[in-house]
């Protein structure tokens, strides 16, 4: 059996069991739209309420409630800058949009930059320790007697997380958006709490198709934009497919994200060579954070990271090159051929 058709067994099989773990009780999913004609909708929806709301933050370093946001609608009248006012802004807040290409479709994810952080930036399949509050958008249809109305709607809230997400598993969104900023510092106090400074705090604008789409989730009815204020305190290097070396690690063009293309609803459109194999070294399909066999020798990358003599794991930052080097700072499990076990 060749590597891909293992993966797609794997993921066909984690799909169904995924199905199966569903509880009855959850929203009942919408038919499915257009992918493309949906974002029209989402992008307007977004738009407007960059446009009718301002933000107010507080700056308060060393306590909970530092780059705390508040969104408030402004009212008629009222002079207060707009968070559509911070587009590409010299200083911070600062919106900027990410564009993501999924679904055949040439997403603007919007996203407010409150503070960006000092330390290190998570790529889009680690794990991130974040604190954040979760609203989704909805528009009122209008009626003989009503105006339609944009409201926001808290559907989730974490102040003071206790582990970490793995951005693999959480929503695109957040996936996109989180390598976009970094952590901070923190130290330990006597009571067991722990207090983050000069942490990345933002607010992200996503649209459904990045998010829940038409299945929902919980409160959150299908086709909604959701809008995530949140707080970046610490991050989890993950080993996806378990070979020694962190994903992250595997991120071989260095552009923070790994990404697979084996799922045709995500990606309809086979991308071009250059992206699809930009992660991938065998260049099978299958980039190196799932792949157990990065060099395709048949030869598992996790045995090629064995002491040979001790038969023993080498820690990462011991790992020799072909020549028994252990300082190229370049060195990384895939520049290790057959050649060398």
């Amino acid at each position: 059996m060749n590597k891909v058709t293992f993966y797609f067994i794997l993921s066909i099989t984690t799909l169904l069991l995924s199905s199966c773990s569903k509880n009855d009780t959850s929203i009942v999913a919408e038919p499915a739209r257009v992918y493309s004609e949906q974002y029209v909708t989402d992008i307007a929806l977004i738009k407007d309420y960059l446009t009718a709301n301002y933000i107010t933050v507080n700056n308060n370093p060393g306590f909970p409630n530092d780059q705390d946001v508040t969104i408030t609608k402004i009212p008629v009248g009222g002079n207060q800058p707009s968070i559509m006012s911070y587009l590409d802004a010299v200083t911070f807040p600062k919106l900027l949009i990410h564009h993501v290409k999924l679904h055949d479709v040439d997403y603007e994810m919007y996203y407010l930059v409150l503070r960006p952080g000092t330390g290190a930036s998570p790529c889009n399949v680690d794990g991130v320790l974040a604190s954040y509050r979760g609203d989704y958008l909805y528009r009122s249809v209008a009626t003989t007697t009503t105006n339609s109305e944009l409201t926001a709607t808290k559907f989730d809230e974490s102040i003071y997380p206790q582990s970490y997400l793995s951005l693999l598993t959480t929503i695109t969104g957040w996936s996109e958006i989180f390598p976009q900023f970094k952590t901070g510092t923190f130290s330990s106090n006597p009571d067991g709490t722990t207090t983050y400074n000069n942490f990345g705090a933002g607010v992200m604008f996503i649209p459904s198709g990045l998010a829940y789409y038409n299945s929902g989730s919980g409160l959150i009815p299908g086709y909604s934009p959701l809008v995530f204020s949140f707080k970046l305190y610490d991050i989890q290097r993950l080993d996806q497919d378990n070979d020694g070396v962190p994903s992250y690690l595997e991120d071989i063009n260095g552009d923070g994200y790994v990404r697979s293309y084996v799922n045709t609803i995500s990606y309809p459109t086979t991308p071009t060579d250059a992206i699809r194999y930009a992660d991938d070294t065998d260049k099978d399909g299958i980039p190196d954070f799932v792949d157990v066999d990065d060099d395709g020798d048949l030869y598992s990358t996790i045995l090629e990271l064995k002491n040979t003599t001790t038969g023993s794991q080498y820690p990462f930052a011991l790992i020799p090159d072909c020549s028994g080097n252990t300082t190229n700072p370049t060195r990384i499990k895939k520049y290790l051929d057959k050649n060398c076990h």
